[in-house]
């Protein structure tokens, strides 16, 4: 694809209010729980949200402090945050289910680390990162401004500013660049669905989203008026979970590359860092950045694929896509083993991940964001290993 002239290529994002992004922020919302109770408690957390009803499910190990009330509180929270106080999705009024049960054994057994065994993987299976040089984040470009709109449309919510008064939480975004030469260079139409309430007229919302949308893209990459959709059916007062249900999980794409780059299948949200198909995937979103930050190529696609169990990767692979500057890809992959421990106790002390940093990946992408050093998260995000890449290579 990459290699063809002149293309177009769209990418979506949802928002925190979208039913399967508040399903990810109660899993996450949980997991952060136990891991601030105990930076080495194991979680996998389903959550399922419709009308006015929040489920969570699956299996823990932690302290007993962690109970289920206290889980209700903090959902509760979570809910109120996100901006849900309707008829059909009140954080108050919605009633809420515990299934959370003890890890099984036997995948106890496999991880855990013990005599000379090192801890294995959470889990078999292939994990992909990614990074290009379309955006100062080393992010695909349509997934990038899909996100921005959508994170722009909620930091004016939240503030109360007028240019998003009658907004509410649901929305979603999706972006079409025009690719020339492999480089985007406008868009060619953005589609805006944003919930609101009764009384604004579809006219009204798009006349408030267009400066939005405008202010979020590079200048002079916004669209024609006519091919910038804004609730294309007319009206969406009915929104969040009470229009359809969430689950954790489903909006994977829109976690990592908004299908820019391969993806291993594996969702994030709710599941602690033993489970590789989180803390390998922000390994190898980390390996590829500093990749492509170290000036050793303009893209980077790295898979990496474990065995429930094991600790050392069975493989890693490295594609350049064409784009490398006199690098030998094979001995790349060689390169990213030696600068980085790739079992997950390596990961997850190399990235410092078994701490309660969860909640804000839980909408607008793992990938491409800010990593705060006083917080602790997004530190996949860094480009701390450029000088050892550079380093093996000579640069």
């Amino acid at each position: 694809m990459r290699d063809r002239g002149e293309f177009l290529f769209t990418s979506e994002s949802v928002s925190e209010g979208h039913p399967d992004k508040v399903a990810d922020r109660i899993s996450d919302t949980v997991l952060d729980a136990y891991l601030a109770a105990d930076p080495h408690a194991r979680v996998a957390c389903e959550t399922m949200v419709t009308t006015n009803r929040i489920v969570i499910a699956g299996e823990t190990r932690g302290p007993e402090t962690v109970t289920a009330d206290y889980l209700a509180h903090l959902i509760r929270l979570a809910v109120r945050d996100i901006g849900y106080d309707q008829a059909g999705f009140s954080w108050h009024r919605a009633a809420f289910e515990c299934h959370l049960h003890a890890q099984s054994a036997d995948i106890a057994m496999g991880v855990d680390q013990a005599g000379n065994k090192d801890e294995g993987a959470g889990d078999q299976g292939i994990m992909f990162g990614y990074a290009c040089r379309e955006t100062e984040a080393l992010m695909p470009a349509p997934i990038h401004y899909a996100h921005l709109i959508l994170r722009r449309m909620s930091e004016l919510r939240h503030a109360g500013d007028r240019a998003a008064e009658g907004l509410l939480p649901d929305a979603k975004s999706q972006v079409t660049l025009r690719y020339v030469d492999g480089v985007p260079v406008g868009a060619t139409s953005v589609v805006v669905s944003v919930q609101h309430q009764e009384h604004l007229e579809q006219h009204q919302i798009k006349r408030m989203l267009w400066p939005i949308v405008v202010g979020a893209l590079p200048h002079g990459w916004m669209c024609p008026e006519d091919q910038f959709y804004v609730n294309p059916t007319g009206k969406f007062v009915i929104g969040g979970p009470d229009g359809d249900c969430g689950l954790t999980g489903r909006k994977i794409i829109v976690d990592t590359y908004g299908g820019a780059a391969p993806h291993g299948g594996g969702a994030f949200s709710g599941k602690d860092p033993t489970k590789v198909d989180r803390s390998a995937a922000y390994a190898c979103r980390y390996l590829a950045k500093n990749v492509v930050a170290a000036g050793l190529a303009d893209r980077c696609t790295l898979q990496i694929s474990y065995a429930i169990g094991v600790s050392h990767p069975l493989s890693v692979y490295v594609d350049l896509h064409g784009t490398g500057h006199d690098v030998d890809e094979a001995r790349l992959e060689l390169v990213l083993r030696e600068v980085m421990n790739l079992t997950p106790r390596g990961i997850r002390e190399h990235l410092a991940l078994n701490r309660p940093i969860y909640v804000p990946t839980a909408a607008y992408g793992h990938f491409g964001r800010e990593p705060d050093e006083a917080h602790g998260t997004f530190t996949w995000e860094r480009t701390d290993l450029v000088p050892a890449l550079r380093s093996a290579f000579d640069r």
